[in-house]
């Protein structure tokens, strides 16, 4: 073989190596969990006001490690704090039982300003996807459109979230496939029932005896991933409309949602209530002072 080849052969495998190497190695947070960032989660995050105190840390320390290995890059669009916030709690939620997941197959989320098209494309006719998992020169991104973002977590109530979608989506591509089988977090004895279960699933979308979203209908994977969003918005109702469905996904993500008191929805406060970190002061004398100072 032409040594040049060789050469570049070699070359090619140790850039691969390195890079698969590195993209394990997370960064951990080391600073404390800042106070304005606990009040965007209060008043914007139900999942994470329905959650004990320690599971609130944990989450916490979650959201810090997302951001601090991942990129949330606004196109053509400014990206606050608020809008960091949701995207790396969207990519919390549904992992949020597995303590130590990494999202190892994601660099950067793109934040677009409105819908797009398959090129990526704004204010066109056909511009009409909320988010999408990049593949091909786009691999590790995600893109998210900023209103679909802010309506998953204003709503509650309409069974949607593009966010926590896509991040399913992801979930589902770590083991290389977009195909519904999320096998890196389902036992592979669930496998045949799972995809035959999806697929009634989906017949009842056809025969419009179904509640969940009809874009579920499309294939396997969007309706795990639709299917994720009621589960996680809308628990209770879920697995009474669907309750062998429920039970399953409850496997995949194990978390029993039905149990979680959503009810805690989000809050927001007054210079004088009681602060939500639990220190016994006045908000303003405390996580307020970010705001009324």
């Amino acid at each position: 073989m032409d040594i040049v080849i060789l050469s570049a052969i070699v070359i090619a495998i140790v850039w691969f190596l390195f890079r698969r190497n590195n993209k394990k190695k997370w960064k951990t947070p080391k600073s404390p969990f800042q106070k304005e960032w606990r009040i965007i989660l209060v008043e914007k995050v139900v999942f994470y006001n329905a959650l004990s105190a320690d599971e609130k840390k944990r989450f916490e320390f979650k959201i810090q490690e997302f951001l601090l290995n991942c990129r949330v890059t606004g196109v053509n669009i400014n990206v606050d704090l608020t809008d960091r916030i949701l995207v790396a709690s969207s990519a919390i939620i549904p992992v949020f039982a597995f303590p130590e997941w990494k999202y190892t197959n994601l660099d950067e989320v793109l934040v677009y300003p409105g819908n797009f098209n398959e090129k990526f494309q704004t204010s066109t006719s056909d511009s009409n996807i909320l988010g999408m998992v990049g593949s091909g020169y786009m691999e590790g991104k995600m893109i998210l459109s900023k209103p679909a973002l802010l309506h998953g977590f204003s709503n509650e109530s309409d069974k949607k979230n593009t966010a926590v979608h896509e991040f399913v989506h992801l979930i589902d591509k770590m083991d290389g496939n977009i195909d519904g089988l999320p096998s890196i977090l389902l036992e592979k004895q669930y496998a045949i029932p799972w995809f035959d279960l999806l697929d009634k699933k989906i017949d009842e979308i056809y025969e419009e005896r179904s509640d969940i979203n009809p874009y579920g209908g499309t294939n396997k994977a969007e309706f795990f991933a639709v299917a994720s969003e009621y589960f996680f918005e809308k628990p209770k109702q879920f697995a009474e409309t669907h309750p062998e469905l429920y039970e399953i996904m409850t496997e995949v993500f194990n978390q029993n949602m039905k149990t979680r008191n959503l009810k805690k929805t989000k809050q927001s406060f007054g210079r004088n209530s009681p602060c939500p970190c639990g220190s016994g002061l006045k908000f303003k004398k405390c996580c307020g002072r970010v705001h009324y100072n």
